[in-house]
Order: C-alpha cells, then structure tokens, then sequence
C-alpha cells in the first residue's frame, strides 16, 4: 500500500488489506471534481430565478412541463459531456483488489459506470433512465437536442398510454427506491470497510448507511474535502479530493 497519505490509520489499510467485503457510498462531491455542479449551485440563464428545489417536485413537473423537462434535458446534456475522474478509476481498481465491492450513489448521473463500475445502486435514480409519470413504464431517450442556450422543452409521450415521460431521478417528497435501498442497508451491513465519499452524510435516509456499517463492525472512512466530526473508534475522517486520496488506498 502507499504510505504518503500519514493521516490514513494502519488499521484501515489492514482492514482495506483484509477485507471481503467493501462499499464505496457516493455523494456529489465525487462527481464535482468531474466538473459537474452540485444540485444547490447557483442557476444561471432561464433557470436563475429559480431555486433548484422549485423544478424538483412532481407539482413543479405538473404546472409546468415543459420548464422542468428542459432544464432536466440541459442537466443531462452536461452531464454528457463530463468524464470520470480519478476517484471513479480508482473504484474500478479498489474493486479488482477485493473479493466483493458494492457502489452506492446519491448521484444521478452515469460516470460510475462509464469508469467501469457494474451493477451501481442509484438511491437518487438516474437522469438517464426517464420513464411515464403516469404509467412508470420505462422510456428510451434519444440524444439530447443540441442546446446552445437553457430552454423550456416539451417532454415526450409515453407510447402505451400518451403519458407525459419525466425524468428518473428521484423528486423531493418521493419515497428513494425501496429495493435499492434494501440492497445498500444489506451490504452495508455486511461489509468490512465503508468508504464515505463526497457525501455530507445529512440527507436521509441514505445517511443511516454509513451508521448501520460501524454497527455491524465494519471500518468506515468518510473522504471529504472538509472534516469529519467522527465519534467512532473505527471511523475516520480523510481530508481531501477523492481523486487524490482513493488512489493512495490502493495496492502498488
């Protein structure tokens, strides 16, 4: 292992080094240094009136479709021209290393995947995968239209029953889903190390994940830039980019 990172403790790395078992649980902060912009950023062009919670709810999407969807469609855009980073190789890598690693994210775009990582349990839901509000049916999207400017956009229909097709990301006053939760309340249960990255850790109830891992036994680090006040004799704060400290965990 590398050793150039002095505030990582010897009992992470036996633990990384031991373990079967690794989650790697995922918040903006990893995407961020992809170039992407938090969801609370300011809003700037047709949006800046707008606070981002506003174009968040199903009631927004009901009164005004076509707002929503265009913004949703100029997110997505972005979020395709972004690239994985080195926080989101190094996950790949950590995860050819161990015997079993599981990725959670709070995070709606696609660049987990895109590194290489495979079967990624999306707690917020995915920009990419848009379906029927009103029958859930899922929907196939085409490219985005070539957007030189934030515009206001119809939404597509639903070919089954001409419901309006909304993005798949999770809405505020929206339940996460449940087998995806179940599935990241399982593994971090059953880990032996939790790495924490990018993620405040407040919003619930994914925050209960890194708790229910301490619980169980498991070693949690969180990888912030900011510290983290850790009350836990097996938890610990890294601070620092993700891009810069994942790869430090990794063998030689």
């Amino acid at each position: 292992m590398h050793r150039e990172l002095v505030q990582i403790s010897s009992e992470l790395i036996k633990a990384l080094d031991n373990a079967k078992h690794v989650v790697v649980f995922t918040g903006a902060g990893v995407s961020a240094e992809s170039g992407v912009s938090t969801f609370r950023d300011a809003l700037s062009g047709l949006w800046a009136r707008f606070d981002p919670m506003q174009l968040a709810t199903p009631e927004a999407f009901l009164a005004d479709p076509e707002l929503v969807w265009g913004w949703y469609e100029w997110r997505r855009q972005l979020l395709l021209k972004a690239q994985p980073n080195s926080a989101h190789q190094a996950i790949v890598k950590l995860a050819e290393q161990v015997p079993k690693l599981t990725v959670i994210t709070q995070n709606v775009d696609d660049l987990h995947e895109r590194a290489g990582s495979g079967e990624v349990l999306h707690l917020h839901g995915s920009i990419f995968k848009p379906r029927c509000f009103n029958c859930a049916k899922p929907y196939t999207l085409a490219e985005p239209p070539a957007m030189t400017h934030e515009q206001a956009l119809p939404p597509p229909l639903c070919p089954d029953c001409q419901g309006m097709i909304r993005p798949g990301v999770v809405w505020f006053g929206e339940a996460l889903p449940q087998a995806e939760m179940e599935a990241a309340f399982t593994a971090a249960e059953n880990c032996d190390v939790l790495l924490s990255i990018g993620t405040s850790g407040v919003v619930q109830p994914a925050a209960q994940i890194p708790q229910l891992a301490l619980r169980s036994g498991a070693w949690v680090a969180h990888i912030n830039p900011e510290p983290v006040d850790c009350q836990h004799p097996r938890e610990l704060s890294l601070v620092g980019a993700a891009g810069h400290i994942l790869p430090l965990l990794l063998t030689d």
